[in-house]
Formats: C-alpha cells, sequence, structure tokens
C-alpha cells in the first residue's frame, strides 16, 4: 500500500511543481524577456513599477508552488 501512496504523492509534488514552473515562466519571464527584446505594441512588458511588482508578485508564487510541492514530498513512507 506505501508504493501506492508514494506514487500519489511524487504525482502530486510534479504537479504541483509544473503549475508553478508555468507561473514563473508566464507571470515573470515572459514580460522580462518581453521588455528586454523590445516588446509589440499590443504584448505585455515591465514598464513601470506596478509592472514590477506584478512580476515579483508571480515570481513569488511560482516560489511558494515550488516548496509547497518539497513539503509534499514529505509524506513519502518509508
Amino acid at each position: 500500500m506505501s508504493l501506492i501512496h508514494n506514487e500519489r504523492i511524487k504525482l502530486t509534488a510534479a504537479a504541483i511543481d509544473r503549475l508553478s514552473t508555468a507561473m514563473f515562466v508566464v507571470g515573470f519571464l515572459g514580460p522580462l524577456s518581453a521588455s528586454i527584446f523590445g516588446p509589440p505594441s499590443t504584448s505585455i512588458a515591465f514598464r513601470g513599477m506596478i509592472d514590477m511588482m506584478e512580476g515579483a508578485f508571480w515570481l513569488a508564487i511560482g516560489v511558494a508552488l515550488h516548496l509547497i510541492a518539497r513539503r509534499v514530498l514529505k509524506g513519502i513512507k518509508l
């Protein structure tokens, strides 16, 4: 039974970690790269302090989700 439990724990942790990666890429790296490489007129980029705060928010969400995934892995039974 613990093998099934462990696999479910690992699957849950992996899903949370993939979500953290998505938050980091879409909310932080996308606008950052757009501001570095010159965005087209319709894209979103870091232009002011509010935009930088939003980027920091998405970065923090990504880090928090990654740490949650690591904590979920502590539920693995030996």
